[in-house]
């Protein structure tokens, strides 16, 4: 566990030392999720997916995942909005159109795109399934890993998963993305399964040192699914289920 909470510390610290700039958000301080393109663009600017999200807090802190997880500070003047980050460092969007729920950026990275916001209030980075804290699995290993520290990226991910259903939950959503995350879990209307190696996203495999530390991790959750059973809770309610199966697979890999 002591990899896990060391690298938990040095966001804590980051967010911390970049907290300091303070935004003009005029109502803009919110979580965003991509929603379309504003015209056709063209494969190379296709970066953004139904799981692209900006999480503009008041605080003055960000997360986003625009094809890579980054956070840290962010301030808006004018209509740019200003992204200080961990491994973006300085990254710039222009805030084409802002109203309510729906805004409009680009960026040098990608044309213009539509955003919509999406309920971002919590209590605290642990209920946010967007936060850094809940995102550790999504920033790449720079050396070999050692079994400890897959599993702690492992139970990160599944960490996220918890927090992701228990957001739709507790917002009444009444549905929400599960196939763009890349994962290697399948989740299904009504359960869900492992991805055969060959079939895990590119991605998801990015996160990895090498092939062999993301083989490791497949392994891990497929001897959990080869000598555990998922008890599915008696409920209707799709969120619920996922929670509760979700759970049981922190433990059982705990």
């Amino acid at each position: 566990m002591k990899e896990r909470y060391f690298i938990i510390g040095l966001i804590i610290v980051l967010l911390q030392s970049t907290a300091c700039i303070v935004p003009r958000s005029n109502g803009i301080d919110k979580l965003w999720f991509f929603t379309y393109y504003n015209g056709s663009p063209a494969k190379s600017d296709s970066v953004l997916t139904p799981a692209s999200f900006l999480d503009l807090r008041k605080d003055g802190t960000f997360t986003n995942d625009f094809g890579v997880f980054d956070y840290g500070a962010w301030k808006l003047k004018d209509s740019k909005l200003y992204l200080e980050g961990h491994h973006t460092k300085n990254s710039v969007l222009t805030v084409e159109y802002f109203a309510g729920n729906e805004m409009r950026i680009s960026s040098a990275d990608f044309p213009p795109a539509s955003f919509e916001s999406q309920p971002g209030l919590f209590k605290s980075p642990e209920e946010n399934p967007f936060s850094a804290e809940n995102n550790v699995w999504r920033i790449p290993a720079k050396n070999k890993e050692s079994e400890a520290t897959i599993k702690n990226r492992l139970l990160n991910h599944l960490k996220f998963w918890e927090a992701y259903f228990t957001w739709a939950l507790n917002n009444g959503l009444q549905s929400i993305d599960v196939r763009s995350t890349p994962t290697p879990i399948k989740i299904y209307g009504n359960g869900f399964g492992l991805k055969p190696f060959s079939e895990l996203p590119r991605t998801w495999k990015s996160y990895f040192f090498d092939e062999d530390d993301c083989k490791k991790a497949n392994d891990m959750i497929k001897s959990i699914f080869d000598k555990h059973d998922i008890a599915w809770a008696h409920t209707e309610n799709k969120y619920k289920l996922f929670i509760s199966a979700f759970q049981q697979l922190e433990q059982q890999l705990r």
